[in-house]
């Protein structure tokens, strides 16, 4: 699938469903008293964070912009500053004024995640960051969420959706579920091995029956060199995964002869946790990160027409004309 089709706005955001129904009020009245005026609009974010879901953006302006308009954005992935602007429109309003809802929509929420996956990825320094946070989210905007995810640093996303998005494979092995319904964590991850694409990591579960270095041990003498690691996801009822229990496990399997096997953290790690883990030393070799990236909060983008007609404008409070910004570039 090609860039233009993975990020093509859907069909409620193209017809204007989804915008503030006075963008449409306003659309409306100016079709009636027959002005089109040419704008310029300036978009530009409450804080600084990284940017996120000018794809998206790009793609729809692409589909409803007339000839003639112009474009100006930061790149996906870039830091930005608070109320730095990011993008800039010059074009006839009445073709793109309905889109902004969904223009400041699709930044706010993919520049918090991914603003917030930089921060998970800079506390884990070399360690990879997987993320895990789909089952926080509704469904319909997971893949947007796994792909912001992946924007700012995390180097994999569990499902196929946000991978495809992505551009990459999805990460993840097998739940809890299917250990409880076989009955033997042993049991399950044998039947993993025998029935999912080698091209897989074969990484098991280690906390749903026994203790995590015992069934580390199981699971390593079952699958030996083709198990690539064991995943700690022990659940906060059980005091979470601890620094402590992750250095128990690597000198057991160390002992045992199975330095091959690595360790994955997961439940309940963010930024804090992560930077507890590094400064205690554990040797994790990945971190599995849900919530801390699903939950960020969006940062706020703010729309403003300065220019109509090559005459600066403003509200109150702005500055009319537009604000320079050399590290814009031209895409239209």
């Amino acid at each position: 699938m090609n860039p233009e089709e993975r990020f093509a706005p859907s069909g409620w955001i193209l017809s204007g469903e989804t915008a503030d129904v006075y963008f449409l009020n306003a659309r409306r009245i100016l079709e009636q008293k027959g002005i089109d005026p040419r704008v310029t609009m300036e978009v530009f974010p409450a804080h600084a964070g990284i940017l996120c879901g000018m794809r998206e953006v790009e793609a729809l302006l692409t589909r409803v912009l007339p000839e003639g308009s112009e474009v100006w954005r930061l790149s996906e992935g870039e830091a930005m500053d608070e109320k730095e602007v990011v993008l800039r429109i010059r074009g006839p309003y009445r073709s793109f004024g309905i889109y902004e809802t969904a223009i400041l929509g699709i930044l706010a929420h993919e520049s918090g995640w991914a603003t917030q996956a930089r921060a998970c990825a800079e506390a884990a320094g070399e360690i990879p960051v997987i993320h895990f946070g789909a089952r926080h989210v509704h469904p319909d905007v997971s893949p947007r969420l796994e792909y912001a995810a992946a924007i700012g640093g995390c180097q994999g996303c569990a499902t196929p959706a946000g991978a495809q998005l992505t551009g990459i494979a999805p990460s993840g092995t097998i739940p809890h579920a299917l250990i409880l319904c076989i009955g033997d964590t042993v049991q399950a991850v044998e039947a993993f091995d025998r029935h999912i694409e080698p091209n897989v990591k074969r990484i098991a579960l280690v906390d749903t029956f026994k203790d995590e270095a015992e069934e580390s041990l199981r699971v390593a003498r079952a699958l030996g060199d083709r198990l690539w690691g064991v995943r700690l996801d022990t659940p906060s009822e059980r005091g979470r995964v601890t620094p402590e229990l992750v250095k128990e496990v690597r000198a057991r399997l160390d002992q045992a002869g199975f330095k091959h096997v690595r360790i994955v953290v997961s439940g309940g790690i963010d930024p804090d946790r992560i930077r507890l883990f590094r400064a205690k030393n554990a040797p994790v070799d990945a971190f599995g990160v849900g919530s801390a990236i699903s939950s960020a909060p969006p940062i706020d983008f703010t729309a403003d027409i300065k220019e109509i007609e090559d005459r600066p404008v403003a509200k109150r409070g702005r500055i009319p004309g537009i604000t320079p910004n050399p590290r814009l570039k031209r895409i239209m």
